[in-house]
């Protein structure tokens, strides 16, 4: 017998059992099939107990998880870690799928299972606060956020009529406030108890065709009216990318297709940054609609599909007349750039074939979409910004940062290694601050990174920088021992070398509490462990004023440390009780 066959058998031995047995077996593989997320065992259960026609929830109708699994003779199991429900196997989930007619029209049954249950009397009851007590109504998990798309994909005449009854009133409803917790960007305070978010808008956020043009009809909403966020129903169903929907709500004169939310972001925006091509075709259809009005936040339509990499939004766009191509946002940025940051190759691809984009074009702060691609480490992005002639591989922003310098600071070795091959790129080039690539490269802690340019004879290890700390001092400071041992290795780096505050790297790693990288130090003979800053600091006192245990113990047991020896502060590095609570000792000190 295939696997197949078994299956086929063992949904037979549901179908013959006794008493309730084979409706709970067979409902229970129809939800657990088709259910938009894993149910939770209490929630599978309500489900179940849900009698279509009725007011309320019968608690006697609710089985038992074990009368749930026995009743699927098998072929569920409870998942206890995370207490969901499954399938016994992804094959029986392939099996079902491959056998549709097992179950009648599932998503219409899920859909009046669901819309029974919110508009039971118990519910409806509940208050649209959410601190409210909603124990008993386990299955407010899932009805609000998925009823809606059970029947967008099937339904019946019931489901329109229950669907009906709960969006006619749908503002205090506790499902309109459950469904918005769990949409993107929308915030919700936990102290709102009011707010608008009427029936007609609930169904064009789920895009359902029927629902809307019935409520419409009933008159009893605001075509244009904005919700709590200002969204209107047409700007739900751009945003979710309903077309049909969408045209349904244009065919109305009546129709601002261009509202924008309270947000500033109308529903051609939502749209084109959501990748929505059919709804977008739809919007540039209406006069009132500006496909390059640039929204709040200074982004056009074209800079928001370009950031998203919608590849076939962008290229609707820039068949439009009315589309700039090179139109900078609020901060500068270019279609391009958004595009590059985010590395949509195909994106950028179709950008640079357009003789109006300049690929070199910098924004208010000196970027360009190269300095912007290496920062992100979109190695496609960098090669197709570098096979333009007029894009500059070395070019800096107003700050003096050089791609290099932002792919060595993010440690982007494959970006490393197309900049460096190139003639122009100077690997040793600082910034304003005089950092170069090899000190962003350490202090953030890139190892391979620092070995790739230290490759390079051109590349000075020990180059300080405008207030003379080295890269050895920042790797040293932020306990990047990895790079403090390549640092070490060379010849040209000075270990004890101050900066302008006469601080060495070690003070730097033992005030920072490196335990490690003081240890390294501390193996060089050069290293001076008791040698003070312009304020008389040592490493020792000023791990033990950090209160750094460790490295106060891997100093007290160094060479040359002067345990009684006092800094201006007129404290000694042995009045340590009051930072640690413990007495301390190395190497010939003695403990006071």
């Amino acid at each position: 017998m295939g696997l197949g066959d078994a299956y086929e058998a063992t949904i037979e031995r549901i179908k013959a059992q006794g008493g309730d047995k084979p409706r709970i077996g067979m409902e229970a593989l129809m939800w657990i099939s088709h259910a938009e997320r894993p149910l939770k065992a209490d929630e599978l259960c309500h489900a179940l107990g849900v009698e279509l026609g009725s007011t309320d929830l019968n608690g006697d109708n609710v089985p038992s998880v074990t009368t749930l699994v026995a009743s699927c003779q098998g072929l569920i199991t409870v998942d206890r870690e995370a207490s969901t429900v499954r399938l016994i196997h992804f094959t029986l989930k392939e099996y079902l799928s491959a056998h549709p007619d097992i179950f009648i029209r599932p998503h219409s049954t899920m859909a009046e299972v669901c819309l029974t249950y919110l508009n039971f009397e118990q519910v409806r009851a509940v208050s649209a606060d959410s601190s409210s007590d909603v124990l008993g109504t386990s299955f407010l998990e899932y009805c609000p956020s998925h009823w809606g798309v059970h029947a967008k994909r099937e339904l019946s005449d019931d489901a329109m009529a229950l669907a009906l009854y709960l969006l006619q009133e749908y503002n205090g409803h506790i499902s309109a406030r459950l469904l918005l917790e769990q949409v993107e960007d929308v915030h919700l305070s936990p102290f709102q108890t009011s707010f608008r978010f009427s029936g007609l808008h609930c169904a064009s956020f789920f895009g359902i065709n029927e629902v809307v043009v019935a409520l419409i009809e009933m008159k009893c909403c605001d075509i244009n009216e904005g919700d709590f966020g200002g969204y209107t129903p047409l700007a739900w169903a751009a945003q979710n990318g309903h077309d049909g929907t969408v045209k349904v709500l244009l065919e109305l004169e009546e129709v601002n297709a261009d509202q924008p939310n309270g947000y500033g972001k109308s529903p051609f925006s939502h749209a084109a940054q959501n990748g929505h091509g059919g709804v977008v075709k739809s919007l540039l259809g209406r006069e009132e609609v500006n496909p390059d009005e640039p929204d709040i936040e200074g982004l056009t339509p074209l800079s928001r599909a370009a950031g998203s990499g919608h590849e076939d939004v962008v290229t609707i766009l820039l068949g439009h007349e009315g589309v700039s191509p090179d139109r900078p946002s609020n901060n500068g940025r270019t279609p391009l750039v958004h595009s590059a940051w985010n590395g949509h190759e195909g994106v950028v691809k179709i950008l640079l074939r357009l003789v109006e984009v300049n690929p070199d074009k910098p924004n208010c702060l000196g970027q360009t979409a190269l300095l912007h691609a290496p920062w992100s480490g979109h190695e496609g992005v960098v090669r197709m910004l570098l096979g333009r002639d007029e894009v500059d591989p070395d070019r800096a922003n107003i700050l003096g940062r050089t791609p290099l310098s932002f792919a060595a600071w993010c440690g982007h070795e494959g970006v490393i290694g197309i900049l460096l091959g190139r003639e122009e790129v100077n690997p040793d080039k600082p910034d304003d601050y005089g950092l170069t690539p090899l000190a962003h490269a350490a202090q953030t802690g890139h190892p391979g990174v620092a070995k790739m340019l230290l490759e390079r004879e051109d590349v000075n290890a020990d180059k300080p920088d405008n207030i003379n700390r080295t890269p050895l001092s920042r790797a040293a400071e932020c306990g990047h021992s990895g790079v403090v041992r390549i640092l070490l290795g060379l010849e040209e780096v000075d270990p004890n070398k101050p900066d302008d505050y006469n601080k060495t790297p070690l003070l730097h790693a033992a005030q920072n509490g490196q335990a490690e990288v003081v240890k390294i130090l501390l193996g060089r003979g050069e290293v001076n462990p008791d040698e003070p800053d312009d304020h008389g600091n040592t490493a020792l006192s000023q791990a033990a004023s950090w209160g750094h245990e460790n490295v106060v113990r891997i100093l007290l047991g160094g060479r040359g440390v002067g345990p009684g020896e006092q800094d201006n502060g007129s404290q000694t590095p042995l009045l340590l009780e009051a930072v640690t609570q413990d007495p301390l000792s190395g190497p010939g000190v003695t403990t006071p």
